[in-house]
């Protein structure tokens, strides 16, 4: 069996709809989670696919495969991005186990396989890689517009940081 490849990237969702289906508990951790990153959230308990109109991506937190399936056939047609909680074959993309120190963020995903392995090696990785390297991150941040006056080439800006995380970090 050929394993599914993912292209990993953090998403920018201030001020974009989205849609969560479902109710209890995962519903509203998925809400709260795109909440907390500025998108506006709709919620929809009893799914109609009309609610997809205008909708940047929807996340169906359901046991429901059927109501998955339903969700995840709209948000296609519509080229809406889909995640189906638990269902990785429904989903358009796949939510990595986060660790979270602005500006750092830490992603671990298993491709979907196992969601308890992922959250066990976010949580190590986190742990080795704490507030010193938040802080760092703020910093290097607020260097780039220095360094690109600086260095004309993206090599240059490259390299340079390279040598100064070494030597932060040594």
């Amino acid at each position: 069996m050929t394993e599914k490849r993912y292209y990993m990237a953090c998403l920018d969702l201030e001020g974009r709809d989205c849609l969560v289906v479902g109710t209890g508990g995962m519903a509203e951790e998925k809400a709260a989670a795109l909440v907390e990153c500025g998108a506006r959230v709709r919620t929809a308990e009893d799914y109609r696919p009309e609610e997809l109109d205008g909708v940047w991506l929807v996340v169906a937190a359901t046991s429901d495969r059927a109501l998955g399936e339903r969700v995840a056939a709209h948000a296609a047609a519509r080229k809406v991005f889909c995640n189906v909680a638990d269902m990785p074959d429904l989903c358009t993309f796949i939510l990595p186990a986060v660790a979270r120190r602005d500006p750092l963020l830490i992603g671990v995903s298993t491709s979907g396989a196992s969601p308890a392995l992922a959250q066990r090696i976010r949580d190590e990785v986190a742990e080795r890689y704490g507030e010193r390297y938040a802080e760092l991150a703020r910093r290097l941040r607020d260097l780039r517009p220095w360094a690109r006056e600086r260095f004309p080439t993206y090599e240059e800006r490259r390299d340079y940081f390279r040598d100064l995380v070494t030597k932060e970090l040594a």
